[in-house]
């Protein structure tokens, strides 16, 4: 279910999209799997526009769309949107123009993302992702799901900094639990589904129940003793976690 500033934010973006008359929109993430937390889930989409209508002048036109709705619509800062063609649609590694984190840049459309697409992406406009999107074999998921923890999570551990940060701290635990659960069993997971799994894989309980008190409900802010022990927790496990995981799948995903 879209809650009501969520709905009229997808409908405005999804009419200044209009005069582009795009091929199609998905909604992955969140929005699509069933665990979304108005003002706390990012929206994330991606778009697919004819060859014909994607030159500068578009470019142009989709970045005065999101900083008009950024301004107007509180949500709009978490509205996330990669923008795709029929024809480069296919290329996994290829970079695509995408609004994110406020402003432009281009990133690729990752293995993970498609894989939610095509398991349970959500239609918002147009035609389904069958058809435009190529299904992504098996191997190129775990190899990309080990390749990010390892490449840039455990890098990531040794920054002591960034886990004072509630996103840090977010993120790769859950990630770190939807990757083992997608190298373990072959399946994607929710994030509601990660923080249930985090426990059985060691990670701190007293950090889990953190992050689930931020997303599902009205917590108080956090005391400085505690974010900083918060951190150290959350490193002390994923460091060598990160390294459990990478050693028992990184071979077999170069077979």
């Amino acid at each position: 279910m879209t809650d009501e500033a969520t709905a009229r934010l997808l409908d405005r973006f999804l009419g200044g999209l209009g005069a582009l008359d795009p091929v199609a929109v998905w909604a992955h993430g969140s929005l699509a799997g069933g665990d979304y937390r108005e003002g706390r889930s990012d929206l994330d989409l991606i778009a697919v526009l004819e060859e014909n209508a994607f030159r500068l002048s578009t470019a142009r036109a989709l970045v005065g769309l999101h900083r008009r709705l950024r301004a107007e619509e509180p949500l709009a800062r978490k509205l996330h949107c990669s923008y795709l063609t029929p024809a480069t649609a296919a290329g996994a590694g290829r970079s695509h123009l995408t609004w994110a984190h406020d402003g432009p840049m281009r990133r690729p459309v990752t293995p993970v993302t498609r894989c939610e697409l095509h398991t349970f992406g959500r239609v918002l406009h147009g035609r389904p992702p069958e058809g435009l999107l190529p299904p992504v074999p098996g191997s190129e998921l775990r190899a990309f799901v080990v390749r990010d923890q390892k490449e840039f999570w455990r890098p990531a551990v040794d920054k002591a900094r960034l886990w004072r940060q509630d996103v840090w701290i977010d993120l790769g635990t859950i990630t770190h639990a939807r990757a083992t659960a997608t190298l373990r069993e072959g399946r994607l997971i929710t994030k509601r589904e990660a923080l249930d799994l985090l426990p059985g894989l060691g990670a701190p309980q007293d950090v889990v129940d953190d992050i689930t008190r931020r997303r599902y409900e009205e917590p108080a802010p956090a005391a400085p003793a505690w974010t900083d022990r918060r951190a150290e927790r959350t490193r002390s496990y994923l460091g060598p976690a990160i390294d459990s995981l990478v050693a028992a799948y990184g071979t077999a995903t170069r077979a």
